[in-house]
């Protein structure tokens, strides 16, 4: 028997329960994975806290995991091509990461980069191609100054090196008294300047007369809109992954990956990312890492925000 986090109904955090689950011979298309490492991401509480529409219960936690494969299923090709018992890998937009072993489509399981450890690569695919979708539709090209708000976050550590490698600049929004943040967003490429009153004004004086020819929003903060929308010149342009009402009032672009255009590219940008890390172009920061049986105290530790980093579970 393995162990599974599942929420048995919508709800906290509190409510989710560790499941002993049945994990049967993969089936046509799957493989087993013993997991190593899954990733932490605000999404997994987000999407159970409430009733939503296709919403199932009970529902297994988690999205993106790092293991080893104990079994292949008949046809069980991988997303990087064959697969074998023993290989190190990645799963991405799987469900039931939290988890000490469980079953997932091949065609969503990778061959794990070198350069990662597996908290690392557990951490890699959900926030790289949430970042890989925010350039695509905002098409930030070389030589472009782009306004990047939460820099450094997951999703926004992850925007500054894919930025960097594409040749866009790239001026990031800190804490006004985190000088970690700010330090974090200049290793990875990008111009710190802090956010509260003024941030218009500091944007411009770092742009250095420079047009902000796209924004990218993973705060959702009225400020950040706002902002945006005084710097940059198309609305169309300006892509936030946390306000979806401002993205309807304001006419500005709104991404998700429970949305059917978003869950597309992410699923074709996943090798792209994958080669970015064993390049050594796109790493992942790990702030922490819990015990599975901790997982609650774990998603309440990201949840609070500014964890400094990825956070992991390791069963």
């Amino acid at each position: 028997m393995a162990k599974q986090w599942r929420a048995h109904q919508p709800g906290p955090v509190e409510d989710w329960t560790f499941d002993e689950v049945e994990v049967p011979a993969p089936g046509p298309g799957e493989v087993t994975i013993r997991v190593h490492a899954a990733g932490i991401n605000p999404a997994d509480a987000k999407h159970v806290a409430s009733a939503r529409s296709g919403a199932e219960f009970p529902a297994a936690i988690g999205y993106e995991l790092s293991g080893e494969i104990t079994a292949l299923g008949p046809d069980a090709v991988g997303g990087s091509g064959e697969l074998a018992v023993g290989d190190e890998v990645v799963a991405f937009r799987v469900r039931g990461a939290y988890a000490t072993e469980l079953n997932v489509p091949a065609r969503d399981v990778f061959a794990t980069p070198a350069t990662l450890s597996h908290p690392e690569a557990a951490n890699l695919l959900l926030a790289g191609t949430t970042a890989a979708e925010m350039i695509q539709v905002t098409r930030a090209a070389e030589g472009e100054t782009v306004l990047l708000h939460a820099a450094s976050g997951a999703v926004g550590v992850s925007l500054l090196q894919q930025a960097r490698v594409l040749g866009i600049r790239v001026i990031g929004t800190v804490g006004p008294d985190s000088a970690e943040s700010a330090e974090r967003v200049r290793r990875y490429g990008g111009i710190p300047v802090a956010y509260g009153d003024g941030l218009e004004e500091r944007v411009i004086e770092a742009a250095a007369g420079e047009p902000i020819a796209a924004a990218w929003d993973a705060v959702g903060t009225d400020e950040a809109i706002d902002v945006s929308l005084a710097l940059v010149a198309e609305r169309d342009r300006i892509v936030t992954i946390v306000a979806p009402q401002r993205a309807e009032s304001d006419g500005i672009l709104w991404v998700a990956g429970a949305r059917p255009e978003s869950a597309r590219f992410r699923d074709i940008a996943r090798p792209r990312i994958l080669e970015l890390a064993a390049s050594g172009d796109l790493e992942v920061p790990v702030a922490r890492t819990f015990a599975l049986t901790d997982a609650k105290d774990a998603v309440r530790f990201v949840m609070q925000g500014h964890p400094g980093g990825k956070v992991a579970l390791l069963p």
